[in-house]
């Protein structure tokens, strides 16, 4: 096994899992390989010491994230709030109608009783949240990691 230290473009670093450096630039090359808290696929290999992980007596990384989006961070802190923001981001997938690219046309429906209040989530442009907020309407701008939005292995 390698670990590797990475960075995707938005400067968040973590570390990922693979079988080998081949293996890690095929995932790479199939847009496989995505930061865990932004979910940005630009992902690159910073330089670091090589360390391999030989020994098949140590159990296998974590099952929460799949291998190739394991996080490392170095203060406890941050990985507590790293657990605590993936696992906020879950609980607001599994609780939200995900209403994509609708979101504005259906939070002013919401907001002017068209339809029964209830929670959504989509994707709106800042200019259309500006409009909706300007409306009287809560809306908060949030970005979700992707490793929120779907079933983990």
């Amino acid at each position: 096994m390698k670990v590797l230290d990475l960075q995707c473009g938005q400067g968040h670093g973590f570390e990922g899992w693979f079988a080998s450096e081949d293996d890690f630039l095929a995932q790479q090359a199939r847009a496989l390989v995505s930061c865990p808290l932004c979910g940005d696929a630009q992902v690159t290999k910073k330089l670091s010491a090589p360390r391999l992980n030989l020994s098949t007596s140590r159990s296998a990384p974590s099952q929460d994230l799949p291998p190739s989006t394991s996080v490392a961070l170095a203060k406890p802190q941050a990985a507590e709030q790293m657990a605590a923001w993936l696992e906020m981001s879950r609980k607001l997938v599994a609780n939200t109608t995900d209403v994509g690219e609708r979101f504005a046309e259906e939070a002013r429906k919401i907001h002017y009783g068209e339809v029964p209040e209830h929670a959504i989530r989509g994707q709106a442009t800042a200019k259309e949240t500006r409009e909706l907020i300007d409306e009287g309407i809560a809306v908060l701008p949030l970005l979700l990691p992707e490793s929120s939005k779907g079933s983990l292995q």
